[in-house]
């Protein structure tokens, strides 16, 4: 293999099969991840949320649990383990170069489009305010005053 200054690469090889072997090896190694690309790549951390795969070297995205798998996941570690290989599909990829993947879509054969679009569904919490009510029966009635949010607080004005 030779490499010129201006980025050109010579590849020879007494096989086919080699030359071939060691051009999809540096276009692995040079290329960046594009949404809607789908990738082979390896488990290199598995967390509570998700699992963190490698496309390339020195390049990995996150795949998060709702995305693993086309059944609901509870635990990351049943569905994949560290070292695994798995294809997956880059959904996304934000301004600070983080990116996101689908495993979920690859199984169910989606398009990138509708990845995206599942993948921006409800998330969990709900809404962070306002009043919603006595939280068991017989709590007392906790509406909120004009300087008040409906919740404790340890602030105490000084006097």
């Amino acid at each position: 293999m030779d490499i010129e200054e201006d980025g050109t690469v010579f590849i020879a090889s007494a096989s086919r099969e080699g030359t071939l072997m060691a051009m999809e090896r540096i276009r692995g190694m040079t290329e960046t991840p594009k949404v809607g690309n789908i990738y082979t790549g390896k488990v290199v951390r598995v967390e509570e949320f998700g699992a963190f795969v490698e496309l390339a070297p020195g390049v990995d995205g996150m795949v998060h649990k709702s995305q693993l798998a086309d059944f609901p996941v509870n635990n990351v570690r049943d569905v994949v383990k560290l070292g695994d290989e798995v294809m997956v599909m880059v959904t996304g990829i934000d301004d600070a170069g983080k990116i996101r993947l689908s495993r979920q879509a690859v199984l169910e054969g989606w398009t990138v489009e509708q990845a995206q679009e599942l993948d921006r569904g409800p998330r969990c919490g709900g809404d962070r305010g306002g009043y919603r009510g006595p939280r068991r029966s017989g709590d007392r009635d906790r509406r909120p005053r004009d300087d008040d949010r409906g919740g404790r607080s340890n602030y105490r004005p000084r006097r």
